[in-house]
């Protein structure tokens, strides 16, 4: 007999992440995988469809396409001249002698970058790749937020790294988006990073966001903060496009790339 012996997060952890590398799971793997009855799995499919995570079919479950995000090393090739633009914009913001929070993401790398150009910054990151650009930078101090890795996106998750935010000062927050749009505002497609993430985006006194065109509208199955809360958008998109027009309505700052 199977033993349910894993607490739900971690199961339907443990689904998602299967479920975005194969697009489709299947009761019987899924229980065998978990060590988990088919009972529980069938529960646990039930539960993440009700948020919106999956579709179930006969005998399994099967990926959103809306919610399905390509792992980082697939996304770093995509709109890889829209991300230096918008890296390069997004470096005016940033003053010198502040502190500031780069979020993980291969819009932030692109910043993360550009850094060298600045003077007596402390960067606070949960990114080791983002740690990793920096540590060449000697006028950039690095903080490396503390928590649980997350193996294929190479970023730190936790009450560790939430703890360690509330030790911080931060002026700045530069996030990445899987989704911006007008009305569901800054979205994300992984329900198990969102506490964290939600941790990071108010850590500061300002979010800006980096976003290519192809972000702008399209939303992820996580809520992680309205627009109103957006400080700055950082875009190539252009400024009549409806999500740089609702954000500058709602008192927000758009900044072309």
């Amino acid at each position: 007999m199977a033993t349910d012996f894993l607490l739900a997060p971690q199961r339907h952890h443990a689904v998602l992440d299967r479920l975005r590398i194969r697009g489709a799971v299947n009761v019987v793997e899924l229980s065998r995988l978990l060590r988990i009855s088919p009972s529980t799995v069938r529960r646990d499919l039930r539960d993440l469809e009700l948020q919106g995570l999956l579709r179930r079919v006969h005998g399994g479950a099967t990926a959103l396409a809306e919610s399905v995000e390509p792992d980082q090393p697939a996304r770093a090739a995509e709109q890889p001249e829209q991300k230096r633009r918008i890296a390069a914009a997004a470096l005016s913001l940033i003053r010198d002698r502040s502190t500031i929070l780069i979020s993980g993401g291969t819009t932030t790398e692109a910043l993360a970058g550009r850094l060298t150009e600045r003077r007596d910054l402390t960067v606070v990151t949960n990114a080791l790749p983002i740690a990793r650009i920096l540590s060449a930078t000697a006028s950039v101090d690095v903080i490396v937020l503390g928590g649980v890795l997350r193996h294929r996106e190479q970023s730190l998750l936790g009450h560790l790294a939430e703890l360690a935010l509330a030790e911080l000062q931060i002026d700045q927050v530069f996030s990445s988006a899987y989704g911006l749009d007008a009305a569901a505002g800054l979205t994300g497609a992984h329900v198990d990073e969102a506490q964290t993430d939600r941790a990071l985006l108010g850590a500061g006194h300002d979010i800006v966001v980096l976003a290519d065109e192809s972000k702008l509208g399209r939303r992820g199955p996580v809520r992680l903060a309205p627009l109103g809360r957006v400080a700055t958008l950082v875009t190539d998109a252009a400024p009549d496009h409806p999500v740089p027009a609702a954000l500058t309505a709602s008192g927000g700052r758009v900044l072309p790339a």
